[in-house]
């Protein structure tokens, strides 16, 4: 038995995801029980520094220097609160692994510019103030290999959801989307995965600026809107609904620029409509990705979302309209699992395969050459026993 501990901060920006896992391992297969998850919310001032670090414009150096530092602070103390929570020291955990908060993320060339990718958030400081060893940066070593370094889940999602009897996809709906093809009892070789568009991304910053607000609570905004067409034809013009997979994208396409443009092209609508559009925007990007690349493969029996998108009724809603007749729309805790704690429990896991000298990326996914183990391993300082033992 191991505990580990997984975290992420992903593109929404709404805090640390905590997950703390017992792992058991029996002749290579693993059973993983979540022991407890909390979300540990950003303060102002630290969203503030994150937004300014992911604007080309306003960035600098300095500023992503000092923030991987703070980033690596919070983690580290988002740590011990979740152990001391459950009676255990943080230096009792056979691993953490921190997925970090993406600052750029390039899967391709463009001009000058290699296919590069950089997550902060800095694991020398969360393995000295917990004591325990940490794996992070798991997106490099896929890209060293050829791939896009995302998605990085599959590996984990085929572990926990692959079923004997039906074809799934595990769709999860964060800043970003992302699906996972699981064929019934798929080996790895069989799964693929890729980034459908934007998840809530586009949403919450159109909800920050139109009424001050971080995301459309359970969809409601949405609820009271009408889907304008012309601008929903708009987004769908998007060359990212249907480039080729394996494909990932982030901020640097769907975030502040995208939602400028938006606004200056369609900003006389009602801040309702609005709403509503981007959010039908979200979910037809969903199903045209799955209309291109995956229902020509196979019948799919469920659609299994998770992240924040799940908790937003009104975009269920439009998703099963869109999907009626095809597969059944189901939530993770339909089917006994946490929305809010996939990712962190995944990149918990993923440490654990890493530390143990197993590869967890999915070259079907990310395009990579090969299979490779992820991750750069952090060891805390040795604790010697005797006092005034030095390190030779």
């Amino acid at each position: 038995m191991m505990y580990v501990v997984g975290l992420m901060s992903g593109t929404s920006l709404d805090g640390v995801d905590v997950a703390l896992l017992d792992v058991k391992e029996m002749d290579g297969n693993l059973s993983t029980k979540l022991i407890d998850f909390k979300t540990v919310p950003f303060q102002p001032r630290i969203v503030a520094e994150i937004r300014k670090s992911l604007s080309i414009e306003e960035s600098d150096s300095q500023l992503i220097c000092s923030l991987n530092f703070k980033l690596g602070v919070l983690f580290a103390e988002s740590v011990k609160m979740i152990c001391s929570k459950n009676g255990i020291a943080a230096s009792e955990l056979g691993v953490i692994g921190s997925h970090g908060q993406t600052i750029f993320h390039q899967p391709e060339q463009v001009g000058d510019f290699v296919a590069s990718t950089l997550q902060i958030g800095e694991p020398a400081v969360i393995s000295y103030e917990t004591g325990a060893t940490v794996v992070s940066n798991f997106r490099t070593m896929d890209m060293a290999a050829g791939g896009q370094g995302a998605p990085l889940v599959p590996f984990t999602e085929l572990l926990l959801y692959r079923d004997a009897h039906k074809n799934r996809l595990l769709q999860n709906i964060g800043g970003i989307g992302n699906v996972t093809v699981l064929p019934k009892n798929a080996t790895l070789d069989h799964v693929f995965a890729f980034d459908t568009g934007p998840g809530n991304m586009i949403i919450d910053e159109l909800m920050q600026r139109l009424f001050g607000r971080g995301y459309d609570d359970g969809g409601e905004m949405a609820a009271h809107g009408t889907v304008n067409a012309e601008l929903l034809a708009y987004c769908m013009d998007d060359p990212f609904i249907t480039a080729a997979i394996p494909k990932s994208t982030g901020r640097e396409l769907f975030g502040k620029e995208y939602t400028d443009e938006l606004l200056t092209t369609y900003g006389h609508l009602a801040p309702e409509d609005l709403i509503a559009t981007i959010t039908m925007f979200t979910a037809k990007t969903i199903v045209s990705n799955y209309e291109q690349f995956v229902f020509s493969k196979m019948a799919i029996d469920e659609v299994i979302v998770s992240g924040g998108g799940s908790y937003n009724q009104t975009l269920l809603r439009y998703l099963a309209e869109l999907l009626e007749g095809r597969c059944e729309v189901l939530t993770q805790e339909d089917i006994g699992y946490s929305s809010d704690a996939k990712e962190a429990v995944a990149f918990g896991l993923l440490a654990y395969e890493t530390l143990h000298g197993r590869p967890s990326n999915v070259p079907m996914a990310t395009g990579a050459r090969e299979h490779v183990i992820l991750g750069n391993v952090t060891y805390p300082p040795l604790k010697y026993k005797e006092e005034g033992t030095t390190h030779a």
